[in-house]
């Protein structure tokens, strides 16, 4: 282990290409060290840092920052980097280790438009644009712990399981859904493994896996991918 993080670090991302790496800074007796961390994404253009390895950075001094790497695009946050960013409540560090740049953000406040976001699990997904939407309307709404990984919450969905915490109630067979109810989906795979809101003017506001968040017609396809339809009482009526 070198004296300068950035070092080790910048080892750590070379050694990663072309898949992203993944690390913490973490003052250990009173210096910077670089904590290595494993990458559980699958693909190359995104990172899941362990959630065990935050653990035990934790247990051996405190985590001051995050680091990842880009290795094939420059060194500057992307949109869901600041979303993370501003989850984490720690400063950020990225480093092409292509061209050896480095780039970074802190938390600021930033909130991503609900139009157009990538997505990135756990980060901005199906359920963050959700609950955004509802936050604007006055509604807050409570955060689920993800399974640490798309592939894992693919195999056991948990929307079926936690819509009536969240306070929604099913609606009847032949009610007619109104602006801001909750759609429950089933898309490709079998189970509720989708949240969409319904917006109005037949739209639904939704975030597909892999795609940018949009507002789609809510037309043959949607509406039998839908399994459940839900309204929260506590939402103020458009």
């Amino acid at each position: 282990m070198s004296s300068d993080w950035r070092t080790d670090a910048a080892a750590h991302a070379a050694a990663c290409v072309p898949n992203e790496a993944c690390g913490l800074v973490v003052v250990v007796k009173g210096r910077e060290r670089y904590w290595p961390c494993r990458n559980l994404a699958v693909g190359s253009t995104h990172f899941i840092l362990d959630p065990l390895d935050f653990a035990a950075a934790e247990d051996v001094g405190e985590v001051t920052a995050v680091f990842h790497s880009h290795p094939s695009t420059p060194a500057e946050p992307s949109q869901p980097d600041l979303m993370a960013c501003e989850l984490s409540g720690l400063p950020w560090h990225i480093l092409n280790p292509r061209t050896n740049t480095w780039g970074g953000c802190q938390p600021t406040g930033y909130v991503a438009p609900l139009i157009g976001r990538q997505w990135v699990w756990g980060v901005s997904d199906c359920w963050t644009l959700a609950r955004d939407w509802y936050a604007q309307h006055n509604l807050p709404l409570r955060d689920w712990d993800r399974p640490t990984t798309p592939e894992l919450f693919t195999a056991s969905p948990i929307f079926d399981a936690s819509w009536s915490d969240a306070g929604f109630i099913e609606l009847p067979e032949h009610t007619s859904i109104e602006p801001g109810d909750a759609l429950l989906m089933s898309i490709v795979d079998p189970g509720l493994n989708h949240v969409g809101v319904y917006v109005g003017d037949n739209l639904v506001l939704h975030h597909l896996r892999n795609r940018l968040s949009s507002r789609d017609m809510y037309g043959d396809w949607l509406r039998k991918c839908t399994g459940r339809r839900l309204r929260h009482p506590d939402f103020p009526r458009l």
